[in-house]
């Protein structure tokens, strides 16, 4: 790790003595191939518990969704493709094989009514917001921000209370039905530590987690997308990149080729904890208003 130094204010209750930059994930989910790895390296490096879900109705998916026993979740979303652009007067023989090359085109399937189905895979984890609500809301200060901008709960200190989980828009945080105490992606903070790749991204074949500093995955992912238009992706998108979202940004953030609700995303995520230091200082304002009040009647009073 390179000595970079991040700004105080954008990692309050940071621990460690020496600021590191802001690390991340990028996950490109037009190159996820499904294969779950990354389900199965985070489980075996963190001693994730083993699950039984078996047969979930859910496409080819059995693993679910992100929870305190599964901290990498990836989805499989199967969409039918219709195939526009093509001339109606052609002859129909050239439709046919024109409206095939156009689906291979853009690495789809043909089907026989000559349109086409996709997979849209992506591996799901904790986005490690900005302004991360159940950093806000832990009694205990079970949950911290490391020296890498990352969020990390320590399970010794969580009482299993819950309000983290409440506060997470996405859904994330989890709590274990044996003990109650809550279990998220740490971002491997330990391998981290080592200088060594988060386990998913190491084990990730088609690169599509990609790990490194935070603002370098941002200028990265930003020319994948330009990339993607270009070709004729006209929907891709990063979802998450923004610090001006409803979270100030995502530590691990998509590109996406739909919109976020079709992976199961909230469009526009808020975290519910933004305005409470405004609300306390309003509250603040006006105690201090009606003891001002109270202490002038009696003052009042005795004159």
């Amino acid at each position: 790790m390179n000595g970079r130094v991040i700004e105080t204010p954008a990692w309050p209750g940071t621990y460690g003595d020496e600021a590191k930059p802001r690390m991340g994930f990028f996950t490109d989910t037009s190159v996820c191939i499904g294969c779950k790895a990354c389900e199965v390296a985070c489980k075996e490096w963190n001693e994730v518990p083993a699950e039984s879900l078996g047969f979930t109705g859910e496409s080819y998916d059995n693993s679910g969704d992100l929870g305190a026993n599964r901290w990498r979740h990836v989805a499989f979303i199967e969409q039918k493709v219709p195939v526009d652009g093509v001339a109606e007067s052609a002859p129909d023989s050239w439709v046919e094989e024109a409206a095939r090359q156009q689906l291979v085109d853009h690495g789809l399937e043909p089907h026989d009514d000559d349109s086409g189905f996709r997979w849209l895979m992506s591996s799901d984890v904790c986005k490690h917001c900005t302004e991360a609500g159940c950093l806000d809301v832990c009694p205990t200060g079970a949950l911290f921000r490391t020296e890498f901008g990352t969020v990390v709960v320590q399970e010794d200190i969580c009482n299993g209370c819950g309000y983290c989980v409440v506060a997470c828009p996405f859904g994330v945080l989890d709590q274990r039905k044996d003990d109650g105490r809550v279990w998220k992606c740490t971002l491997c903070y330990d391998r981290l530590l080592d200088d060594m790749e988060p386990a998913c991204a190491k084990a990730c074949p088609t690169d599509s987690i990609q790990f490194g500093e935070h603002d370098e995955l941002v200028e990265r992912a930003s020319r994948r997308v330009e990339e993607l238009q270009a070709r004729g992706q006209a929907d891709a998108r990063l979802y998450g990149h923004d610090s001006d979202d409803g979270v100030g940004g995502f530590g691990a953030f998509f590109l996406l080729l739909d919109e976020p609700e079709v992976y199961g995303l909230p469009p526009d995520p808020v975290v519910p904890t933004r305005r409470l230091k405004r609300n306390w200082l309003a509250a603040g304002v006006a105690a201090a208003a009606l003891a001002a009040g109270v202490a002038a009647s009696f003052v009042g009073g005795e004159t």
